[in-house]
Protein backbone atom coordinates (compact mmCIF):
# COMPACT_ATOMS: atom_id res chain seq x y z
CA UNK A 1 0.00 0.00 0.00
CA UNK A 2 2.87 2.36 0.81
CA UNK A 3 4.36 1.72 -2.62
CA UNK A 4 1.10 2.74 -4.30
CA UNK A 5 0.94 5.89 -2.16
CA UNK A 6 4.55 6.76 -2.98
CA UNK A 7 3.98 6.16 -6.70
CA UNK A 8 0.86 8.36 -6.66
CA UNK A 9 2.77 11.16 -4.95
CA UNK A 10 5.73 10.88 -7.31
CA UNK A 11 3.73 10.58 -10.53
CA UNK A 12 0.79 12.91 -9.84
CA UNK A 13 0.64 14.81 -6.54
CA UNK A 14 4.15 16.30 -6.50
CA UNK A 15 4.27 17.37 -10.18
CA UNK A 16 0.86 19.08 -9.91
CA UNK A 17 1.88 20.74 -6.64
CA UNK A 18 5.07 22.08 -8.23
CA UNK A 19 3.22 23.39 -11.27
CA UNK A 20 0.68 25.20 -9.07
CA UNK A 21 3.42 26.74 -6.92
CA UNK A 22 5.31 27.69 -10.07
CA UNK A 23 2.30 29.59 -11.40
CA UNK A 24 1.75 31.19 -7.99
CA UNK A 25 5.33 32.40 -7.73
CA UNK A 26 5.27 33.67 -11.32
CA UNK A 27 2.07 35.65 -10.80
CA UNK A 28 3.41 37.01 -7.51
CA UNK A 29 6.62 38.06 -9.25
CA UNK A 30 4.69 40.10 -11.82
CA UNK A 31 2.53 41.43 -8.97
CA UNK A 32 -0.72 40.11 -10.39
CA UNK A 33 -3.59 40.67 -7.93
CA UNK A 34 -5.30 37.46 -6.87
CA UNK A 35 -2.24 35.38 -7.79
CA UNK A 36 -3.50 32.23 -6.10
CA UNK A 37 -6.84 32.32 -7.92
CA UNK A 38 -5.13 32.84 -11.27
CA UNK A 39 -2.73 30.01 -10.38
CA UNK A 40 -5.69 27.64 -9.95
CA UNK A 41 -7.12 28.79 -13.29
CA UNK A 42 -3.75 28.38 -15.04
CA UNK A 43 -3.25 24.92 -13.55
CA UNK A 44 -6.75 23.85 -14.59
CA UNK A 45 -6.21 25.00 -18.18
CA UNK A 46 -2.77 23.37 -18.25
CA UNK A 47 -4.14 19.99 -17.14
CA UNK A 48 -7.17 20.29 -19.44
CA UNK A 49 -4.92 21.05 -22.40
CA UNK A 50 -2.66 18.14 -21.49
CA UNK A 51 -5.64 15.76 -21.49
CA UNK A 52 -7.19 17.22 -24.63
CA UNK A 53 -5.96 14.48 -27.04
CA UNK A 54 -7.64 11.82 -24.88
CA UNK A 55 -10.75 13.99 -24.50
CA UNK A 56 -10.96 14.48 -28.27
CA UNK A 57 -10.62 10.74 -28.85
CA UNK A 58 -13.47 10.13 -26.41
CA UNK A 59 -15.67 12.66 -28.20
CA UNK A 60 -14.84 11.26 -31.63
CA UNK A 61 -15.72 7.76 -30.45
CA UNK A 62 -18.98 8.93 -28.86
CA UNK A 63 -19.99 10.78 -32.03
CA UNK A 64 -19.24 7.80 -34.25
CA UNK A 65 -21.15 5.50 -31.91
CA UNK A 66 -24.14 7.85 -32.11
CA UNK A 67 -23.97 7.82 -35.92
CA UNK A 68 -23.73 4.02 -35.88
CA UNK A 69 -26.78 3.57 -33.65
CA UNK A 70 -29.32 3.03 -36.49
CA UNK A 71 -27.05 0.37 -38.00
CA UNK A 72 -26.53 -1.28 -34.62
CA UNK A 73 -30.30 -1.29 -34.06
CA UNK A 74 -30.81 -3.06 -37.39
CA UNK A 75 -28.25 -5.70 -36.46
CA UNK A 76 -29.90 -6.13 -33.06
CA UNK A 77 -33.25 -6.76 -34.70
CA UNK A 78 -31.83 -9.01 -37.43
CA UNK A 79 -29.73 -11.25 -35.18
CA UNK A 80 -31.67 -11.04 -31.92
CA UNK A 81 -31.88 -14.84 -31.78
CA UNK A 82 -28.21 -15.37 -32.59
CA UNK A 83 -26.01 -13.51 -30.04
CA UNK A 84 -22.78 -14.91 -31.47
CA UNK A 85 -23.58 -13.74 -34.99
CA UNK A 86 -24.72 -10.39 -33.62
CA UNK A 87 -21.40 -9.90 -31.88
CA UNK A 88 -19.50 -10.78 -35.07
CA UNK A 89 -21.52 -8.33 -37.17
CA UNK A 90 -21.16 -5.58 -34.59
CA UNK A 91 -17.40 -6.11 -34.57
CA UNK A 92 -17.33 -5.83 -38.37
CA UNK A 93 -19.29 -2.59 -38.16
CA UNK A 94 -16.88 -1.17 -35.59
CA UNK A 95 -13.93 -2.13 -37.77
CA UNK A 96 -15.58 -0.56 -40.81
CA UNK A 97 -16.00 2.70 -38.89
CA UNK A 98 -12.43 2.48 -37.61
CA UNK A 99 -13.26 2.72 -33.92
CA UNK A 100 -12.70 0.79 -30.75
CA UNK A 101 -15.68 1.18 -28.37
CA UNK A 102 -13.43 0.70 -25.36
CA UNK A 103 -11.25 3.67 -26.37
CA UNK A 104 -13.96 6.06 -25.21
CA UNK A 105 -13.16 5.07 -21.63
CA UNK A 106 -9.49 6.01 -21.97
CA UNK A 107 -10.07 9.65 -21.08
CA UNK A 108 -11.93 8.69 -17.91
CA UNK A 109 -9.25 6.18 -16.88
CA UNK A 110 -6.39 8.64 -17.39
CA UNK A 111 -8.07 11.63 -15.80
CA UNK A 112 -9.13 9.93 -12.56
CA UNK A 113 -5.69 9.92 -10.83
CA UNK A 114 -5.07 13.44 -12.16
CA UNK A 115 -8.38 14.65 -10.70
CA UNK A 116 -7.65 13.02 -7.35
CA UNK A 117 -4.20 14.63 -7.26
CA UNK A 118 -5.63 18.03 -8.20
CA UNK A 119 -8.23 17.78 -5.46
CA UNK A 120 -5.61 16.81 -2.87
CA UNK A 121 -3.17 19.52 -3.98
CA UNK A 122 -5.81 22.24 -3.84
CA UNK A 123 -7.08 20.90 -0.53
CA UNK A 124 -3.55 21.03 0.87
CA UNK A 125 -3.02 24.56 -0.43
CA UNK A 126 -6.25 25.76 1.11
CA UNK A 127 -5.17 24.66 4.60
CA UNK A 128 -3.26 27.91 4.76
CA UNK A 129 -3.67 28.56 8.48
CA UNK A 130 -1.53 25.60 9.44
CA UNK A 131 2.27 26.21 9.54
CA UNK A 132 2.72 22.46 9.15
CA UNK A 133 1.01 22.69 5.76
CA UNK A 134 3.56 25.23 4.49
CA UNK A 135 6.36 22.90 5.60
CA UNK A 136 4.76 19.96 3.81
CA UNK A 137 4.33 21.97 0.60
CA UNK A 138 7.92 23.25 0.67
CA UNK A 139 9.18 19.73 1.38
CA UNK A 140 7.60 18.47 -1.85
CA UNK A 141 8.96 21.24 -4.10
CA UNK A 142 11.67 20.39 -6.64
CA UNK A 143 13.54 23.70 -6.43
CA UNK A 144 14.40 25.92 -3.48
CA UNK A 145 13.38 29.12 -5.29
CA UNK A 146 9.79 27.85 -5.37
CA UNK A 147 9.48 27.69 -1.59
CA UNK A 148 6.73 29.80 -0.04
CA UNK A 149 6.26 31.45 3.34
CA UNK A 150 2.54 32.08 3.15
CA UNK A 151 -0.37 32.05 0.73
CA UNK A 152 -2.76 34.89 0.04
CA UNK A 153 -6.15 33.22 -0.59
CA UNK A 154 -8.08 36.35 -1.64
CA UNK A 155 -9.32 36.53 -5.22
CA UNK A 156 -11.39 39.57 -6.22
CA UNK A 157 -12.81 39.96 -2.73
CA UNK A 158 -13.47 36.25 -2.18
CA UNK A 159 -11.53 34.06 0.23
CA UNK A 160 -10.75 30.90 -1.75
CA UNK A 161 -9.86 29.02 1.43
CA UNK A 162 -13.32 29.30 2.98
CA UNK A 163 -16.62 27.63 2.08
CA UNK A 164 -19.84 29.36 0.98
CA UNK A 165 -21.43 28.25 4.24
CA UNK A 166 -18.74 30.05 6.24
CA UNK A 167 -18.33 33.00 3.92
CA UNK A 168 -20.82 35.18 5.74
CA UNK A 169 -21.76 36.94 2.52
CA UNK A 170 -24.51 36.45 -0.06
CA UNK A 171 -21.86 36.64 -2.79
CA UNK A 172 -20.39 33.35 -1.56
CA UNK A 173 -23.68 31.55 -2.14
CA UNK A 174 -23.61 32.56 -5.80
CA UNK A 175 -20.62 30.24 -6.32
CA UNK A 176 -22.56 26.95 -5.86
CA UNK A 177 -25.26 28.27 -8.20
CA UNK A 178 -22.66 29.03 -10.88
CA UNK A 179 -21.12 25.60 -10.31
CA UNK A 180 -24.47 23.83 -10.78
CA UNK A 181 -25.34 25.88 -13.90
CA UNK A 182 -21.98 25.23 -15.55
CA UNK A 183 -22.24 21.52 -14.77
CA UNK A 184 -25.72 21.47 -16.32
CA UNK A 185 -24.44 23.21 -19.46
CA UNK A 186 -21.54 20.76 -19.67
CA UNK A 187 -23.89 17.75 -19.50
CA UNK A 188 -26.27 19.42 -21.94
CA UNK A 189 -23.49 20.10 -24.44
CA UNK A 190 -21.92 16.66 -24.04
CA UNK A 191 -25.19 14.77 -24.58
CA UNK A 192 -25.69 14.17 -28.31
CA UNK A 193 -29.17 14.98 -29.52
CA UNK A 194 -31.19 12.25 -31.19
CA UNK A 195 -31.46 12.79 -34.92
CA UNK A 196 -34.94 13.46 -36.37
CA UNK A 197 -34.77 10.40 -38.59
CA UNK A 198 -33.96 8.16 -35.64
CA UNK A 199 -36.79 9.70 -33.63
CA UNK A 200 -39.32 9.20 -36.42
CA UNK A 201 -38.31 5.59 -36.93
CA UNK A 202 -38.66 4.92 -33.23
CA UNK A 203 -42.17 6.45 -33.20
CA UNK A 204 -43.25 4.42 -36.23
CA UNK A 205 -41.80 1.27 -34.74
CA UNK A 206 -43.63 1.85 -31.48
CA UNK A 207 -46.87 2.50 -33.32
CA UNK A 208 -46.59 -0.65 -35.38
CA UNK A 209 -45.62 -2.93 -32.56
CA UNK A 210 -47.67 -1.25 -29.82
CA UNK A 211 -44.94 -1.98 -27.32
CA UNK A 212 -43.22 0.22 -24.80
CA UNK A 213 -39.50 0.62 -25.30
CA UNK A 214 -38.30 -0.11 -21.78
CA UNK A 215 -34.67 0.28 -22.79
CA UNK A 216 -35.40 3.72 -24.23
CA UNK A 217 -37.31 4.74 -21.11
CA UNK A 218 -34.42 3.65 -18.92
CA UNK A 219 -31.94 5.59 -21.06
CA UNK A 220 -34.20 8.63 -20.94
CA UNK A 221 -34.40 8.40 -17.15
CA UNK A 222 -30.61 8.14 -16.88
CA UNK A 223 -30.14 11.13 -19.17
CA UNK A 224 -32.60 13.13 -17.06
CA UNK A 225 -30.69 12.28 -13.89
CA UNK A 226 -27.39 13.24 -15.48
CA UNK A 227 -28.89 16.43 -16.85
CA UNK A 228 -30.59 17.73 -13.71
CA UNK A 229 -29.77 15.71 -10.59
CA UNK A 230 -25.99 15.52 -11.07
CA UNK A 231 -25.55 19.32 -11.47
CA UNK A 232 -27.70 19.88 -8.38
CA UNK A 233 -25.55 17.41 -6.44
CA UNK A 234 -22.35 19.16 -7.53
CA UNK A 235 -23.83 22.51 -6.54
CA UNK A 236 -24.86 21.12 -3.16
CA UNK A 237 -21.41 19.62 -2.51
CA UNK A 238 -19.75 22.93 -3.40
CA UNK A 239 -21.56 24.55 -0.48
CA UNK A 240 -19.22 22.79 1.91
CA UNK A 241 -16.07 22.82 -0.25
CA UNK A 242 -13.44 25.57 -0.23
CA UNK A 243 -14.25 28.03 -2.99
CA UNK A 244 -10.82 27.42 -4.53
CA UNK A 245 -11.97 23.91 -5.42
CA UNK A 246 -15.17 25.30 -6.93
CA UNK A 247 -13.07 27.70 -8.99
CA UNK A 248 -11.09 24.77 -10.37
CA UNK A 249 -14.28 22.83 -11.09
CA UNK A 250 -15.97 25.78 -12.81
CA UNK A 251 -13.01 26.58 -15.05
CA UNK A 252 -12.73 22.90 -15.96
CA UNK A 253 -16.46 22.79 -16.84
CA UNK A 254 -16.26 26.00 -18.87
CA UNK A 255 -13.24 24.75 -20.80
CA UNK A 256 -15.00 21.41 -21.41
CA UNK A 257 -18.08 23.19 -22.80
CA UNK A 258 -15.89 25.15 -25.23
CA UNK A 259 -14.12 21.98 -26.36
CA UNK A 260 -17.41 20.09 -26.79
CA UNK A 261 -18.73 22.91 -28.97
CA UNK A 262 -15.59 23.08 -31.10
CA UNK A 263 -15.46 19.32 -31.64
CA UNK A 264 -19.17 19.13 -32.53
CA UNK A 265 -18.87 21.99 -35.01
CA UNK A 266 -15.66 20.85 -36.67
CA UNK A 267 -16.35 17.11 -36.77
CA UNK A 268 -17.57 15.96 -40.21
CA UNK A 269 -20.49 13.58 -40.35
CA UNK A 270 -19.42 9.96 -40.69
CA UNK A 271 -21.66 8.03 -43.04
CA UNK A 272 -21.70 4.25 -43.05
CA UNK A 273 -23.01 2.09 -45.76
CA UNK A 274 -25.06 -1.00 -45.35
Amino acid sequence: MNYIFQFFNTAFFNPILNILVGFYQLFNYIKLPGAFGFSIIALTLFVRGLLHPFFKQQMDTAKKMQEMKPHLDKLQEKYKKDPKKLQEEQLKLYQQAGINPASGCLFMIIQMPVFIALYQVLGKFLEINLPKTIMQINGALYFSFLKINTIDPWFFGINLATTPQKGGNVLYYVIPVITAVLQYLQVQTATPAMTPSATNKEIVKKGEEGKKDNGGDFQKAMNTQMKYIFPLMIGWFSLSMPIGLSLYWNIFSLFSIIQYKRIQVNKPVNKLTG
